[in-house]
């Protein structure tokens, strides 16, 4: 058995939230094992001025973090899994995954208690595509403007008056404390999240057996079904934050249910495909979704992105 366990994590308050959950979850499996976290900033906490899409995308909260385990600084990593990019790059894999938060978006505002309320030209923040294109799907009148940084700076921007209103993850505000900012749940079927948003995911080195065991009590198999489906319809349509692409999968008994989005941040509009398909053959599910979107039309939108 591993005798100590060291962890890289961003160093964002939410960060150190969900590697905290995770060391105490492992001590409770492994009395004695000796945890360390590893703080690190990556490129993606430093460059807060631009939207991740111009900036390389989400793969940019991983690079120093896995820089550190191949260097042997530290042993796995945690995230957000829906930070994770589709493809990890050789060398690493996915240890565990943890059972599943709230993942959908939360309206913020100190003003308005529903979405509905904003008035017209309202303000709202967020510097997620897939965000966007739902706002401006449901309001086209609505000011987007973007908003970058931690949970945190997110809140205080708020609160000085910039935005009418922001968007951010539910899960984030609820683990960091802040239920009572959530003025309203935007949920499926009406609206969609990133895939697999609400999810926490352990990368390690591939291949490396010993963690893997140390890890192997804390993977909820359910959530990995969940998101192996949101992930492979996201991964079919070559997806990441440059393509406002939403995806959700729901169990119904022994039976998997996925909803599918694709959109275009600057007009508003969606195309939406849903699908149903065997609990155990959640990637098969994924790519039947992709493609019913394709069909649809979808790739234009994706061509005009690229």
């Amino acid at each position: 058995m591993v005798a100590r366990l060291r962890i890289a994590t961003r160093q964002s308050a939410l960060a150190l939230w969900q590697s905290e959950h995770v060391a105490a979850r492992l001590r409770q499996l492994h009395p004695g094992l000796h945890i360390e976290l590893v703080p690190l900033s990556t490129r993606g906490d430093q460059v807060l001025d631009r939207p991740l899409a111009q900036i390389g995308g989400k793969g940019l909260f991983l690079k120093e973090l896995e820089v550190a385990m191949q260097a042997g600084h530290a042993d796995i990593a945690v995230h957000s899994l829906k930070d994770v990019p589709m493809e990890l790059e050789d060398g690493f894999a996915i240890g565990a995954i943890l059972d599943r938060a709230d993942p959908f978006d939360a309206f913020v505002s100190n003003r308005f208690e529903r979405f509905q309320d904003l008035p017209q030209g309202a303000c709202v923040g967020t510097s997620s595509l897939r965000r966007q294109a739902q706002l401006r799907a449901r309001r086209p009148d609505l000011r987007l403007l973007d908003l970058r940084g931690n949970v945190n700076t997110r809140l205080a921007k708020l609160d000085s008056g910039d935005f009418d209103a922001i968007i951010l993850a539910a899960a984030g505000l609820e683990r960091l404390g802040f239920h009572e900012r959530i003025r309203e749940r935007l949920s499926a079927p009406d609206w969609l999240p990133a895939a697999a948003q609400g999810a926490i995911a352990i990368e390690i080195r591939d291949g490396d057996d010993s963690i893997n065991k140390v890890l192997s009590g804390l993977h909820d198999a359910e959530t990995a079904t969940r998101v192996d489906a949101e992930r492979a319809m996201t991964r079919r349509l070559q997806g990441s934050c440059q393509v406002p692409i939403a995806a959700f999968a729901e169990r119904n008994g022994d039976q998997l249910h996925l909803t599918g989005l694709v959109g275009d941040a600057t007009t508003g509009e969606l195309m939406r495909q849903t699908a149903s398909g065997p609990i155990d053959a959640p990637i098969a599910l994924g790519i039947a979704v992709a493609e019913a979107l394709l069909e649809d039309g979808a790739g234009r939108l994706l061509n005009a992105l690229t």
